[in-house]
């Protein structure tokens, strides 16, 4: 035998259905007071904070290849996020992005040379 409730949790309602099933149990339970916690839901993390305090880094090549292109010169303003070089590795071209923002201090690289991942392509301070 089947039942209809409505019950309301925290201001909503919930219709609900509940089937008496013979021989398990007393079919009628105690009155008693029951409280429904609604569930904690965390914060979403937040976002990492950088570690590099701003205005300061060493950009580097993450690939071996030849330098393509530096669009930028020293005493240029840079922000985090700014195409700081390009590199060419087997006709595929990777954009080098600074991860800071700030000056740059010094470019020891020059367009057509060869560099392997981990060099220094752009300093900015």
């Amino acid at each position: 035998m089947q039942k209809r409730f409505r019950v309301n949790v925290d201001g909503r309602d919930f219709d609900v259905v509940v089937e008496e099933i013979a021989g398990e149990g007393p079919s009628v339970l105690p009155p008693t007071t029951a409280s429904i916690a609604a569930p904690v839901v965390a914060p979403p993390p937040r976002a990492a904070t950088p570690t590099v305090p701003a205005g300061a880094g060493e950009q580097t090549a993450p690939l071996g290849g030849v330098v393509e292109s530096l669009p930028l010169a020293v005493g240029q303003a840079v922000a985090a996020g700014d195409v700081v070089a390009v590199i060419e590795a087997m006709k595929m071209k990777t954009e080098i992005v600074s991860n800071v923002a700030g000056t740059v201090r010094a470019v020891p690289v020059a367009v057509g040379q060869a560099v392997e991942a981990g060099t220094v392509l752009v300093v900015i301070g």
